[in-house]
């Protein structure tokens, strides 16, 4: 290819990878609905976004790392204090027992309906286990289920990928040589590829250890450190054996993420900017490798495939893996009821299918193809049906508003107790016992310990949380931190005002959204309430009485509105307020 050919084959597939995603959210649909077709328009009517002819043999290596990078960002996401219980019991059931059901049931129907060898039905089958997180997080994120459900699945699509690249690389070994020797080994192939890989994140874990511990990187350094490394971990492990790097990838996040003593600070927004561009550019160019030559005959056979895989095997998984335990009977269908296909399938698929078709196994050139309309399918079809779905079997979590007030002081206390009374369900966190104790004994769920600070270090989101707000007597605390959180939860992320005579750094000049009128400051607000003020709720019909101020409104469906320097919401009759009263001794306190 000449060097115009490659920038317009460069740009077009990064223009198609972005547009796509672009034009998914605004239709509200799971980018991968979009990604794909792109791709393979695009191939089909044009040669420039071939990546084989654009990349030649760098190609898979690339996309083994691109992966890398993807489950390393996953495993940030993952918090094992959740991992426990039946909710561990379900996940590592799901792995160890779904993977073997999966593969097996895929492989025997893969055989007659495609048309393959066995040996080809067989690598077929190892392909078509995988889920991965870059498909079930954006699908749960529509759903929004109940916390267990989101924490089994993200696990589950987790850690199920480097456990699928590996099986598909040494069934990809195994059906390539001699029958003679198909499967002596595997078992034990496959342990040293898992020791192997954890080795790699160890390595990669410690490596990180003593960047962050050691040479105290910043936040810039810090975060292409990171990169580095888990590319350069991937890559090693790769060369000892094959797709080892995908386990160590997801090693290294999970250390980032859980383990004391490595405080690194994690840019979480870069790597989800990353994850997002690799996604989108991934998906594009692995589509447009599959022609329209090689759907020909494989299309609606694959289509059965997929329904077999849909209606038949991830029940039957899911009934095994959910088998004696607490889990109610909705969970356990929408457990059976949510099983993407994604990235590795994709990416094996294509790695594997010239290596096989190279090696004479009958119907290895429809391997491709066959996962490519797979992963088109069931992510249409979860896609499309994953919501409605859940809320029949009555999984999605409540629409009404969670809000995480921060801050300990009386006052605060005492506007979480009239946002619980008014019917929402209230978090609160504060650094110092004496505001803890304070929380516990007003009857309000206390965040942990961690909780602030492990989400302003990108280690993880606020699941569940609608909206927070910062209310502690620190005004660069609260104004720092509130840009940190942006976009770290569901909802909006406010602070009070800092006062004119307020002697912060950053606060008196960081924009942002302003809790409340301008005038009412924390140090404003506590002086009131020295003075016998209190905070208090009525029916927004109600005359509000001389003196009140309006802080939020809690609407008839539980969503939560707070006003601020800049908007007033809008009054309803069946709202609730929440008023600070003026405080004093003639001070006229609302009906409660």
């Amino acid at each position: 290819m000449t060097t115009d050919q490659v920038l317009i084959g460069v740009g077009l597939i990064l223009v198609l990878a972005v547009g796509s995603q672009i034009l998914a959210s605004r239709l509200r649909i799971p980018a991968l609905i979009v990604l794909l077709p792109i791709g393979f328009a695009a191939g089909a009517l044009s040669d420039d976004v071939d990546p084989e002819r654009l990349l030649g043999v760098a190609f898979s290596p690339l996309v083994s790392l691109a992966v890398a990078v993807i489950l390393y960002d996953a495993g940030l996401g993952l918090d094992l204090a959740r991992l426990r219980g039946h909710t561990r019991r379900v996940v590592v059931r799901l792995i160890w027992i779904g993977v073997p059901i999966t593969w097996l049931l895929g492989a025997i129907l893969a055989a007659p309906l495609l048309g393959m060898s066995r040996r080809g039905a067989v690598m077929l089958g190892a392909i078509l286990v995988v889920s991965g997180p870059t498909v079930v997080g954006p699908l749960l994120g529509f759903v929004r289920p109940k916390d267990r459900l989101q924490h089994i699945l993200v696990w589950e699509g987790s850690l199920i990928d480097p456990v699928g690249g590996i099986l598909g690389a040494l069934v990809f070994h195994a059906v390539v040589s001699s029958s003679k020797h198909h499967f002596r080994s595997g078992v034990a192939d496959f342990l040293v590829s898992m020791g192997v890989g954890v080795a790699g994140g160890v390595v990669g874990a410690g490596l990180l250890w003593g960047l962050f511990r050691v040479l105290r990187l910043g936040e810039v350094l810090g975060t292409t450190a990171q990169l580095a490394a888990v590319i350069g971990v991937a890559a090693f492990c790769d060369v000892v054996r094959d797709d080892t790097g995908l386990i160590a990838a997801v090693m290294m996040g999970l250390a980032v993420a859980d383990l004391p003593g490595i405080d690194v600070p994690a840019r979480r927004p870069f790597f989800e900017t990353l994850v997002s561009l690799i996604l989108g550019l991934l998906f594009v160019t692995i589509s447009a490798t599959v022609t329209p030559e090689s759907l020909r005959h494989v299309a609606l056979p694959a289509l059965g495939l997929a329904a077999f895989l849909v209606l038949a095997a991830r029940p039957l998984v899911a009934a095994v893996s959910t088998a004696g335990t607490d889990l109610t009977r909705g969970e356990r269908g929408f457990i059976g009821w949510m099983a993407p296909r994604g990235i590795v399938a994709a990416a094996t698929a294509s790695t594997f299918s010239a290596g096989l078709v190279a090696a004479g196994i009958g119907g290895a050139h429809k391997i491709l193809p066959a996962t490519f309309v797979v992963i088109v399918a069931t992510v249409t079809l979860y896609g499309l049906t994953a919501s409605p779905v859940a809320r029949r079997l009555g999984v999605v979590r409540l629409s009404r508003s969670r809000p995480l007030l921060v801050g300990g002081d009386p006052w605060v206390v005492d506007l979480g107790v009239a946002l619980r009374s008014a019917g929402l369900e209230v978090l609160m966190w504060a650094g110092e016992e004496e505001q803890r104790e304070r929380i516990g004994q007003a009857g309000i769920e206390l965040a942990p310990g961690e909780l602030l600070a492990a989400t302003t270090g990108g280690a993880a989101e606020l699941e569940g949380i609608t909206a927070v707000y910062f209310l502690t007597a620190e005004d660069d605390f609260n104004a720092l931190a509130a840009v940190i959180l942006r976009g770290s939860v569901e909802g909006t992320v406010h602070r009070l005002n800092a006062p004119p005579e307020s002697h912060g750094v950053v606060a008196p000049f960081i924009g942002g959204e302003v809790l409340f009128g301008a005038d009412l400051t924390w140090p404003a607000i506590s002086r009131r309430y020295q003075h016998g003020a209190a905070v208090v709720g009525q029916p927004a019909g109600d005359a509000v009485p001389p003196g009140c101020d309006l802080l939020f409104l809690v609407r008839r469906d539980g969503s939560l509105d707070p006003v601020t320097n800049s908007t007033t919401p809008h009054l309803r009759p069946d709202d609730t307020v929440l008023l600070l009263t003026p405080g004093g001794q003639d001070a006229t306190r609302p009906p409660e």
